[in-house]
């Protein structure tokens, strides 16, 4: 724990004479910042994918569980009596806030996606429709079921359960894959910076075995790695995720239809998220690059 930080010490105030073993440019240097800042860039991504996807599981949990549907299918001559006898049933059933039939024309938008907006809605046998919202300790739906069988025979249950388990199920996997996303994007990162640190060290073996003879140890010349590869994460980090940010403000915003598509971004406080990006970025840089040059000092002896 020491050596740890005495090292995070060294990195903040950093050391002139140790920091020419490290070459300044090269393509370890542009390989260290690009690939930072790409993996920044798609952090941000798959930081916004797994915002977006839990506020979506919440909406269609919250949304779909506090709504059903009563559907009436009877003769002509009994639907308007199973439908009050339906209606007065959901008005003395504990749990449930408020009930309403759907009109002819909300019925016809319902159905347009799937038959067209000239649907002769008049001359088609389409079940009644009741909607249904609950409160928020929700009601017995085995009880209601029950009980319009006994008033309206016709009338069936949907609570939307069998709606709502895939939807939300989907949402929160697709959660999932936003963090797993991540630990991949940290994990190649960490492979990268690893390679490009060893590339660094065998280029510079010369420099190292002249700067071990007037004394210097390999913790100190560690030290000189770590600091600089850490400081280009950051840099690259930085410049990667604030593109990433600029690219998520300019999606379209999420519409009233409530499309996935168009509410993949941050909302209000999750904006501060992507800024830790950089630093984890330069935290997995910091011990990638400090095994590295452990590593390899050890094998250049």
């Amino acid at each position: 724990m020491k050596a740890v930080l005495a090292s995070l010490m060294e990195l903040l105030r950093g050391d002139v004479q140790a920091d020419r073993v490290v070459p300044p440019t090269g393509f370890t240097a542009t390989l260290t910042t690009l690939t930072a800042g790409a993996m920044a860039f798609l952090a941000v991504f798959a930081l916004a994918l797994s915002f977006a996807t839990g506020r979506l599981a919440e909406r269609w949990s919250s949304e779909l569980a506090r709504s059903s549907t009563v559907r009436i299918s009877a003769p002509e001559a009994e639907l308007e009596a199973q439908t009050r006898a339906a209606q007065e049933v959901l008005r003395l059933t504990p749990g449930v806030a408020r009930s309403r039939i759907l009109g002819e024309e909300e019925q016809r938008l319902l159905l347009e996606p799937w038959f067209g907006p000239d649907l002769p809605i008049d001359a088609l046998p389409i079940p009644r429709l009741i909607e249904v919202v609950e409160e928020d300790d929700g009601y017995d739906a085995e009880g209601l079921r029950l009980r319009l069988a006994a008033e309206a025979p016709g009338a069936v249950l949907d609570d939307h359960t069998r709606w709502r388990r895939p939807l939300v199920e989907a949402a929160n996997r697709l959660r999932v894959l936003g963090w797993t996303a991540i630990t991949l994007i940290a994990l190649s990162t960490a492979a990268m910076i690893t390679l490009a640190a060893r590339a660094a060290l065998a280029a510079n073996a010369q420099v190292i075995r002249v700067t071990r003879l007037v004394g210097a140890r390999d913790i100190y010349i560690a030290r000189a790695f770590v600091r600089r590869f850490t400081l280009r994460t950051l840099a690259g980090g930085a410049v990667g995720t604030l593109l990433g940010m600029g690219a998520v403000a300019l999606l379209p915003r999420a519409a009233e239809e409530g499309a996935f598509l168009t509410g993949l971004g941050f909302v209000g406080l999750h904006w501060l998220w992507p800024l830790l990006i950089p630093l984890f970025g330069a935290m997995v840089a910091f011990w990638a690059t400090r095994g590295a040059a452990l590593s390899a000092l050890k094998a250049l002896k």
